[in-house]
């Protein structure tokens, strides 16, 4: 095994990730999506629609409920929240950073953008 898939296989043991119609509940219930795909794959893909753009070096400042960088949506350390990014690799790696940030209710979408779409959810069309 790699470094890297002992680190992603750490990493996800930390966390209950989520299926992309389980995503999409969450996100009706009130969770937080958060894209952090870079902006070639959004504008190759598409998006999904009420998700929060977020690139992943900016992911830490953007979500720290106390920091004065955050996003309007990071109100709270409680806020369940589910990183996306293409393929659900990075977002693993990611969605752990969050949680040592004490976002203690933060997860990733498994199979992330991608299999959102193949899962059939809604997806806004590519940037023109």
């Amino acid at each position: 095994m790699s470094a890297i898939d002992d680190l992603l296989a750490q990493a996800r043991a930390e966390l209950d990730r989520v299926e992309p119609h389980e995503a999409a509940a969450i996100q009706r219930a009130g969770g937080l999506l958060v894209d952090i795909r870079y902006a070639a794959l959004r504008e190759r893909d598409g998006r999904i629609p009420g998700a929060l753009i977020v690139e992943r070096n900016e992911l830490e400042w953007r979500l720290d409920p106390t920091g004065d960088h955050r996003a309007p949506e990071a109100t709270s350390h409680d806020l369940r929240t589910v990183v996306i990014c293409n393929e659900g690799y990075a977002s693993s790696l990611a969605a752990v950073s969050l949680r040592r940030l004490g976002l203690h209710r933060a997860t990733d979408l498994a199979g992330g953008f991608q299999g959102w779409r193949a899962a059939g959810l809604p997806v806004s069309p590519p940037d023109a």
